[in-house]
This record gives structure tokens, sequence and C-alpha cells, in this order.
């Protein structure tokens, strides 16, 4: 099998200004892949970066991708990884729920991540993985903090990754989802500080605890690397058991 040392490490990191993003960025830098940080904060970004190339995009906007994945073709001379961990956040209750906000949270956690999907699997070749970020509420269907906008989009990042994984198997291109239970990052940080709902939420886990970004960044770059050479069309939970309930 190849050895890290032996493979090509060019990496594409979505979000990756805070949260899960900025930990997987932070971790491919360590372990001396050539990453390229993309996120609508571009000075949040740069922190990440430490003057590794940044890229400021809105993945909601198609002509910002394509640009985007431009430039990191111009940079890196092509890709090896993606890691798409940008998205937003839901909580409006149910019946207050508008098209408006329907369309918000699909248009950048759904279309968005189809958009770099589509973009980064142009400029890679065989032997890229991809690892795209949806959630166990996709599994769930909701339930913990965010509720059907949410839940429908990560669902639907969970069929789009099986899709992205037929079409792009055959090039050679491995692509994985993992879906993280409720993480301690910026991304919920709303909700946890009702101490009635970070209660809650931690009970769900079997070790009564919620995750940590580095925790998901791991798996992530498991899923990135030639350890995972025969997984393909995956989703890795990781929830600290929350599903098994």
């Amino acid at each position: 099998m190849e050895s890290m040392t032996e493979h090509r490490k060019r990496v594409a990191v979505t979000g990756a200004g805070s949260g899960i993003g900025a930990a997987t960025a932070k971790l491919l830098i360590a372990n001396g892949w050539q990453v390229v940080c993309l996120d609508r904060d571009p000075a949040a970004a740069g922190k990440v970066a430490n003057g590794r190339p940044v890229i400021a995009v809105d993945i909601a906007d198609e002509a910002a991708v394509v640009r985007a994945f431009a430039e990191v073709k111009r940079i890196l001379g092509g890709l090896d990884a993606l890691a798409t961990c940008a998205g937003i956040y839901e909580t409006t209750p149910f019946f207050d729920i508008t098209a408006e906000i329907y369309r918000r949270i699909h248009d950048v956690n759904v279309i968005g991540t189809f958009l770099c999907l589509r973009e980064a699997a142009r400029i890679m070749e065989s032997g890229a993985r991809i690892c795209t970020v949806a959630s166990v509420a996709g599994l769930r269907g909701g339930g913990l903090a965010g509720t059907a906008a949410y839940a429908s989009s990560k669902g639907a990042v969970l069929a789009l990754t099986k899709n992205a994984a037929r079409v792009l198997g055959p090039r050679g291109i491995a692509v994985n989802t993992i879906a993280p239970g409720v993480i301690e990052t910026p991304f919920v940080a709303g909700p946890l500080a009702d101490a009635a709902t970070r209660q809650r939420l931690e009970a769900l886990s079997s070790f009564n605890r919620l995750g940590t970004p580095e925790e998901i960044a791991e798996a992530i770059c498991w899923l990135l690397s030639p350890a995972a050479s025969f997984v393909h069309g995956a989703t890795l939970v990781a929830d600290g058991g929350m599903v098994m309930y």
C-alpha cells in the first residue's frame, strides 16, 4: 500500500475558518499536506492557514465556486483530496420555517457541497479522495438541535455522497462522508448556551459528552489518506453512540 510519504498530498478544505473545517485544515497542515483553505471569511481562514493559500468563496454561488477551484488548480496544479466542511446550521421550529429559510440551508449545505464536489473532481486524477460532512441529523431526521431544514439538508448530503461515489469511483476517485454527532463548535454555540439543551444532547451520547472538532478532523484525515484505500461510498458515523438509541 502506498505510504503517506509517497502519497500526493494536495488538498482543499472548505469551511476552513472555524470548527471542524479549521481543525481538519490544521491537522492536514501538521501532517505535511499542501493545503488550500476556502471560506467565505478569508480573515478567519487566514489564521488557520498560517501563511498558506486562502481563497474567499461563498459555496452557494456557482460562479464563485468555479473560480475558486480554478484558483486551486493554478496554485496546486491539481487536487488529491477534498474535505467539504463548509455548511450552516438552522434551528427554526418546524411551523416557523419559511421556504426562504429552507432554500438557504439547502443552497449552502446541499448545492454548495455538490458544486465543490463537481469542481474538485474536474481537477482530480485516479487515486484522489473526497470526504463530505453530513450529520447524524440526516440519519435521525433531527431530534437534536437543528430542525427540519437542517436535518433534510444533511440527509441530502448522505445521498449526494453515494451518488458521487457511483459516478467517480470508476475514475478512481474515492468518495465518503462523515456523519458527526453534536460537536463543540461555534456552529452550535447558540443551542448549547442553554444548560438544559446541552445536558439533553450530552446525554444522547454513550460517553455523556459532546465531541470535539479535533476528533472529527482525525476521522476526516483518515478517510482522505491511503489507509482508507478500499473505503468508498461509506458513511463514517462519529457521534459517541448517539444513533444507537
